[in-house]
């Protein structure tokens, strides 16, 4: 009796032995060797997973810069701050980078837009762009204002004011989850020290602008020919403002006749 406990103890402690030095041997022999860089510097990451660096999370982004294939400052939630503890990891200069920001390119609220019907259904502008005219606003382009972007937003840094989505710059981290989401296209990521945007999307011509919005961009060139830098174009009807050539001085804003140069 006493013999045979005996011998199955040795059995289970030899074949417990044996997977331990197998397993011991193994992970050694199939180990993923991690950079340390990397480690550190997904330590320095935000950890929000926003993917507005164009990478699969924090941990995506943290892998590419440690491999030198994404810029120290890639992350846009961080900003400069995260970037220059990155940059001293990896022992690069961190660069000036320019803060960014949404900007919503729709001023036709509730008082200003017209509708063609009224929409009952779910309240999700993606469901709402299926409806006929792409919506209920007699603006095909506009915003919807059922919040798909506002639900995107972790940051708290987007809402419905008046029917439309208004962007809190201070909150806002430019991640561009926003963007994504918005089935108009209506939302641009422009530099946040940027004083003048235009803030109307609708690709339709004047007459038709003025019947379905009070405010919407007419293309009428006013602001192209006033700025001395040349960096308004008309395209497709609407005006927009190159950011690289602004130098924020506000003629355009004081000329345009439809007050829709925010």
């Amino acid at each position: 009796m006493i013999t045979g406990i005996v011998i199955a103890a040795v059995l289970v402690g030899g074949v417990g032995l044996f997977i331990g030095l197998f397993l011991g041997v193994a992970g050694k022999k199939f180990a993923v060797e991690v950079d340390e860089k990397e480690i550190k510097v997904r330590e320095e990451l935000p950890g929000n997973n926003c993917g507005g660096c164009g990478y699969p999370g924090c941990d995506g982004l943290a892998a590419a810069i440690a491999k030198g294939e994404a810029p120290v400052n890639a992350c846009p939630v961080g900003g400069a701050a995260v970037a220059a503890k990155v940059a001293a990891i990896m022992g690069q200069e961190a660069g000036e980078a320019v803060r960014m920001t949404a900007f919503v390119k729709c001023a036709g609220d509730c008082e200003r837009a017209a509708q063609s019907y009224e929409y009952s259904g779910v309240k999700d502008c993606k469901m709402a762009a299926m409806m006929q005219n792409g919506g209920s606003k007699a603006c095909s382009y506009g915003c919807l204002g059922y919040g798909s972007c506002v639900k995107a937003c972790s940051f708290d840094a987007i809402h419905i004011v008046n029917g439309i989505a208004v962007v809190d710059k201070e909150k806002c981290k430019a991640c561009g989850k926003c963007v994504a989401e918005c089935p108009k296209k209506l939302i641009e990521l422009i530099p946040y020290e940027q004083k003048q945007a235009v803030a109307c999307n609708s690709k339709d011509k004047g007459k038709a602008v003025m019947d379905a919005c009070k405010v919407g961009c007419i293309g009428c060139r006013k602001c192209v020919k006033e700025c001395p830098q040349e960096a308004i174009t008309v395209v497709d009807n609407v005006a927009h403002i190159d950011p690289e050539k602004c130098i924020n001085c506000g003629k355009c804003k004081e000329t345009c006749p439809r007050k829709i140069i925010m």
